[in-house]
């Protein structure tokens, strides 16, 4: 097996991933040896990623912003989590958004601003003022990703390795040594002082979402493997506006903003019903589990597949949401003049790989930032638009703990002895993707919005069916074989888990157990 070392290994190219190599590269010398460098894989090819396909924006507690404070959006995202956030680290968060946008100017992200040259600020569901910064109208992950690329592209410090996937930590003593990693059909050895997971959710478990191809949850199952804690596996967000045509080039289903509701849009049915007020006193500006919840059930009164998103009365959508615009148009709809139809679909996963704000795990020397990590800024429910900031804010920490302690770097390794004898070996791609697609379907139907025991333990069996069926745990022969593993490992976890959760919080809602019990615990896996 081919072997190499790098000081730094970070997975995932998303914003997460970008700015950590970024900041990190910002305390190298230029023309260190390549063994020193920062090694970036990504699985697919740079900048396809979760944060590509953000639209909404990003949250931005700024200090001229005289209409907002820490403490207000502190207090929207501790309503939203459903008492299962930290609020040490919902402050921390808060408290740096101000820093960290401006730094992000200097890597050339540019978020929208009016003719004074001020930034636009917008409101989304759950959120008490104007807060959201947004990027091309409707495209800030992708114009901040874009941004981000450009100036990892342009590093001599930062080394690329595309369409390659991690497949297992190097751990010994608890402490991660380095990693294996799958590409080029061939595999590799990386010895490395600092690994850094920031490979994003696990939206393409289910049916629909709006999450890219690559989002099948590798981080989180590389993690387990090695042994690294995870918490809350059963809280999937579903998005309650998802445009309801499918998009058979990406495999997902494309995501019509929070901002579109943000704005003023309202919902309705195919009977041209306005609904949302039957369900919450804040109609279309409810959380996202309770806006979910309502379109899905009233999908089912209505004995239809979609809703329906009413924009026709904002003023100038089509400047506002172009993205959106754009694409509705290819399907026929004008969203100046027609309802746009929606649905649910899986979004955003607010469980993940336990970490502290500097992103150390319970590993020594492995880190976790992104959507894959459990901060506790989250809880039970994501706030809109929170997302993006917490990767910007843990990216930047993250990287200031490591530049302030050299030590992980200094000290003397024996190099890692790897046992593990693999080969690549023939694959059947079409019993792969069946196996996928069954794998998607009955996380859909039986651990979706609605969940309860029966359904779960249906979901247990059919996944361990498919493990049989695949009947590959530990070498695979491509990147497909080793997705479809790592969903198996995550299904199990989060079915698990949900079992578990005998109550009904935030994104987690049982039909069995509707109570929310009084004292809120987070559920905790190790292998």
């Amino acid at each position: 097996m081919k072997k190499s070392k790098y000081s730094t290994v970070i997975i995932g190219s998303g914003i997460a991933g970008l700015y950590t190599a970024l900041k990190l590269a910002e305390n190298c010398r230029l023309g260190i040896p390549a063994q020193q460098k920062i090694l970036l894989i990504t699985k697919s090819v740079l900048g396809e990623s979760n944060s590509y396909y953000a639209q909404g924006g990003m949250v931005a507690v700024l200090k001229d912003n005289k209409n907002d404070s820490v403490q207000s959006h502190v207090n929207d995202t501790l309503i939203a989590g459903a008492g299962l956030n930290d609020e040490n680290a919902v402050k921390f968060i808060s408290e740096n958004s101000d820093k960290v946008i401006k730094d992000l100017l200097n890597f050339g992200v540019e978020f929208d601003r009016d003719d004074n040259g001020n930034f636009k600020l917008t409101k989304e569901a759950a959120h008490s003022v104007n807060r959201i910064l947004h990027c091309g109208g409707d495209a800030t992950g992708r114009e901040i990703e874009i941004a981000l690329v450009k100036s990892v592209k342009e590093n001599k410090n930062i080394e690329l390795r595309e369409n390659t996937i991690a497949i297992d930590l190097l751990v010994e003593n608890n402490t991660c040594k380095g990693l294996i990693v799958f590409g080029n059909n061939d595999y590799e050895q990386i010895n490395s002082e600092v690994v850094i997971l920031a490979t994003g959710g696990l939206g393409q478990m289910y049916k629909y979402t709006t999450n890219p191809l690559g989002a099948t949850g590798d981080g989180f199952a590389i993690a387990y493997r090695a042994g690294a804690k995870l918490r809350d596996m059963e809280f999937v967000q579903f998005h309650p506006t998802a445009l309801a045509i499918d998009d058979s080039e990406h495999h997902n289903r494309f995501l019509i903003s929070e901002a579109v509701r943000g704005e003023g849009a309202k919902l309705c049915d195919k009977n041209n019903y306005y609904y949302m007020k039957d369900y919450d006193k804040r109609e279309e500006l409810a959380p996202r589990d309770i806006v979910a919840r309502a379109n899905f059930s009233q999908m089912n009164k209505t004995n239809s597949d979609c809703v329906y998103l009413d924009a026709t009365k904002l003023e100038n959508p089509s400047k506002r949401f172009p993205t959106i615009t754009k694409k509705c148009a290819q399907f026929g709809i004008d969203i100046t003049k027609d309802l746009i139809p929606v649905a649910p679909a899986a979004h955003y996963f607010m469980g993940g790989i336990e970490t502290n704000l500097n992103g150390e795990t319970s590993i020594k020397n492995l880190f976790a930032i992104g959507e894959c990590a459990s901060t506790g800024l989250h809880g039970a429910n994501r706030l809109a638009s929170n997302s993006l900031l917490e990767c910007a804010v843990c990216a930047y920490k993250t990287a200031e703990y490591l530049k302030n302690n050299n030590s992980l770097y200094q000290c003397e390794r024996e190099e890692f002895q790897s046992e593990h004898n693999v080969e690549v070996k023939n694959s059947d791609e079409s019993l792969i993707e069946d196996l996928k697609s069954k794998l998607k379907t009955t996380m859909w139907q039986n651990v979706g919005i609605y969940r309860n025991e029966e359904s779960l333990n249906k979901a247990l069996k059919d996944i361990k069916q498919i493990e049989q069926e695949f009947n590959k745990p530990d070498y695979c022969a491509n990147i497909g074989e080793y997705e479809l593993r790592n969903m198996i490992i995550v299904a199990k976890l989060v079915i698990k888990s949900a079992l578990q959760r005998k109550e009904s919080r935030g994104a987690h809602y049982r039909t069995d157990f509707l109570q929310t019990d009084k004292i809120a615990k987070h559920s905790e896996f190790i292998k």
